[in-house]
């Protein structure tokens, strides 16, 4: 039997609210000032009409305050079949939907209907930090995949790292946290993989509305899917829905039988706002997602453009919310993010929290690099975050 409690033990603690307490020990003052690039998270309310309409369901809609399916509301699931099918020209059924409380536990649902305890999967490096943690602390070990040249990953390398409890591959693109974009003829080739050596692919999309190519960002749905990938989404960014845990999941039918059974464990059911929330957002706010999209596509021009012009800084990868950075002093990234708070009023993660530190048998990249999440900096915010950085000497 797996020895869960040691293995929660053992995981790391959550990075976001680590770097937080570092703010925490500021002065008011300071804080105040402090320019807070460290969350990939939108920090503006949803759109009027959407909260208004969020009223309407609380105020005029009684079924929305008890139980709902545990896979969610037939409306979202058709929707999302439907708008799904056609982006990327395939053909999804409501029946192969399930709505989940975010992102995180589609993941979460994925990984235990497709790894038992001490099997393991395929992880590219810098990973998704909350994608380690439940890996670690489900028992499912981790084939560390690292990223090469515009931090995408090899699918080479990747089957090369394939072993006998292998079960999946995961993929998170655009990537948090390197904002890289991959490319449509990686990622067939990775369901390729994963088809020829009968594993899973796991493809997270939470960031797929600030893609900055038009129409579908790959085919894998194109053809016969069900058998080789699960996909992930969240409405969370896209909707500033954070605070209600809509997330999704798309798999053949015969695994979604599995991920009922550790939803309904889990969470009962999906928060019925949030989904009534996602249901009008799909249906009502097509041009205002196209307006944050350019306006996120802007900010991103302006960090490739004011961090080219720093000494020494390199940018590694950007895209929807995200700069991942490799920086030029001789210290490592973990102890310049904190001196970035005190010293420069810069709050940042730094790649130890993507990556295993040299400590722990890394290759000493994650210490020479940050990530920088830039959605929630207005332009002026960004110049005055490239300043900061020119700014500090260490």
């Amino acid at each position: 039997m797996p020895d869960t409690a040691a293995q929660l033990s053992a995981v790391f603690p959550p990075p976001v609210m680590a770097a937080r307490a570092w703010a925490d020990a500021l002065d008011p003052a300071a804080r105040a000032d402090l320019l807070n690039v460290s969350q990939a998270a939108p920090v503006d309310p949803p759109p009027l009409s959407l909260r208004q309409e969020m009223a309407r369901v609380v105020m005029e809609l009684p079924e929305a305050h008890v139980y709902g399916p545990v896979l969610g509301l037939p409306a979202l699931r058709n929707a999302i079949a439907t708008r799904w099918s056609t982006l990327y020209g395939g053909a999804i059924h409501p029946e192969e939907v399930a709505i989940t409380a975010g992102c995180n536990e589609a993941f979460a649902a994925a990984i235990a209907s497709v790894a038992d305890a001490g099997d393991d999967v395929i992880l590219p490096t810098p990973w998704y930090f909350n994608h380690k943690m439940w890996l670690d602390m489900s028992g499912v070990g981790t084939r560390l995949l690292p990223c090469g040249a515009g931090m995408l990953p090899d699918v080479d390398q990747a089957e090369a790292l394939i072993g006998p409890r292998t079960r999946a591959i995961v993929l998170v693109t655009p990537n948090n946290p390197t904002g890289a974009e991959y490319p449509d003829s990686l990622l067939t080739a990775f369901a390729a993989l994963a088809r020829r050596r009968g594993l899973m692919l796991i493809v997270d999309e939470t960031y797929r509305d600030f893609h900055s190519g038009n129409g579908a960002p790959h085919g894998l749905f194109a053809e016969d899917w069900q058998d080789v990938l699960i996909h992930l989404y969240s409405f969370s960014k896209v909707f500033r829905l954070t605070g209600h845990r809509v997330g999704a999941l798309i798999a053949r039918r015969e695994r979604l039988a599995q991920v009922e059974k550790f939803l309904d464990t889990v969470t009962i059911c999906p928060a019925q706002v949030g989904q009534h929330a996602a249901l009008y957002g799909l249906e009502h706010l097509g041009d205002w997602v196209a307006s944050e999209r350019r306006d996120i596509h802007a900010r991103r021009a302006a960090v490739e453009q004011g961090i080219s012009g720093l000494e020494g800084w390199r940018v590694l990868g950007t895209g929807a919310y995200f700069a991942y950075l490799e920086h030029p002093f001789d210290i490592a990234s973990d102890v310049l993010a904190q001196r970035l708070v005190a010293e420069a009023g810069v709050l940042l993660l730094p790649g130890t929290m993507f990556a295993p530190p040299l400590s722990s048998g890394g290759d000493g990249s994650a210490e020479r690099q940050v990530r920088i999440a830039f959605a929630n900096a207005d332009l002026p915010g960004i110049d005055q975050l490239v300043r900061r950085l020119s700014g500090f000497a260490p």
